[in-house]
């Protein structure tokens, strides 16, 4: 386990890289703190990442959220979004992101590359020992994994980073608790009260025998299972069926990323694409959804990931593609721009 220190100097190394900007469901070893009342608050107690390489005790997760209007062959169906990993997780190029980081070039763009900009969050493990939560079940293991959004990561880190927390948060002995707070704001969930105790706690019998039980989580095992090149090919698929408001293709992309709730569909996936693209059945496992967002989404905001790239102004005849307009063309058209 790395020292508090370690961790500072991890952090500061991150934020000098990137100029200080950096900014689930249907499994019940999640804590889905989300769904507390306003008012209500939560006590966790952080634990460390089984994995030793691991300098924190969460590790981060960047996905990108595809929105679709219907389901196709469904007459009536509501809208879908389907959550597809973000390359750069896992150390690659996205090609993804190649494409929308272009769009923030042209202001008549930025809200739709807003739209399909990577959204950052954190998983980390721990117990609970405060749930104002009525589970219908909850799992034998006591130690729950949560889903943290940026809001409250930063304030986490924030605390890490000042001088006057002498010990790691995570410590058996001298640790101490966080608490989570819900609260509105324009509407809206907010996490910002949320804060570390003041006093430090042991952890007690019982959460000492569930860590010798049960052993901790490697943390970096509830990421989404790294695409492989057929995976990567129905993403970029997928993307531009989005951009150009198609509806979501279960037959086509079930048995790769489909919307939670949704079963895999065994329809043929070597029949060739609109776009020509041929898949194979070699099946990427589905993302697990994101909890509910922490923060409102307001008009034209950034990115809840890392910036975007800072938006250039447009040439003065060009204007935003239509939003059922043809994804090649839109493509096109962003790559014209971005050659000349």
């Amino acid at each position: 386990m790395a020292s508090l220190a370690e961790i500072r100097a991890k952090l500061k190394e991150q934020e000098a890289n990137t100029g200080g900007n950096r900014s689930s469901g249907g499994d019940n070893a999640i804590f889905p703190f989300w769904n507390m009342q306003e008012g209500q608050s939560a006590t966790v107690r952080f634990l460390p990442d089984s994995d030793p390489n691991n300098t924190f005790f969460w590790t981060e997760r960047l996905m990108i959220k595809l929105p679709f209007p219907s389901v196709k062959g469904e007459p009536g169906s509501k809208p879908v979004q389907v959550q597809v990993p973000c390359m750069e997780m896992y150390g690659d190029s996205c090609n993804i992101l190649q494409e929308v980081r272009g769009w923030f070039k042209d202001a008549s763009l930025e809200d739709m590359g807003r739209k399909y900009w990577k959204k950052r969050s954190y998983v980390f493990q721990g117990f609970v020992t405060d749930n104002p939560l009525s589970e219908d079940t909850t799992p034998e293991n006591p130690i729950r994994r949560l889903i943290i959004g940026p809001q409250i990561f930063q304030i986490i880190k924030q605390a890490l980073m000042d001088p006057d927390m002498e010990e790691l948060p995570t410590d058996y002995t001298a640790g101490v608790d966080f608490r989570l707070n819900k609260t509105t704001k324009g509407g809206y969930a907010d996490y910002s009260t949320s804060n570390w105790a003041r006093r430090e706690r042991p952890l007690d019998d019982s959460e000492m025998n569930a860590i010798n039980t049960h052993g901790l989580f490697n943390l970096s095992d509830f990421l989404p299972k790294k695409p492989d090149e057929i995976g990567v090919k129905v993403m970029s698929e997928m993307f531009e069926a989005s951009v150009d408001n198609q509806p979501y293709d279960a037959d086509r992309w079930s048995q790769y990323f489909r919307p939670a709730g949704m079963q895999a569909r065994t329809g043929d996936p070597n029949t060739p694409s609109v776009n020509g693209t041929a898949t194979s059945r070699t099946a990427t496992p589905q993302a697990a959804p994101a909890p509910q967002a922490e923060t409102a989404p307001v008009a034209a905001p950034a990115p809840q990931a890392a910036p975007a790239p800072v938006a250039e102004t447009a040439p003065a005849a060009e204007t935003a593609p239509a939003e059922g307009g043809n994804a090649q063309d839109i493509l096109a058209m962003i790559r014209s721009r971005q050659s000349s």
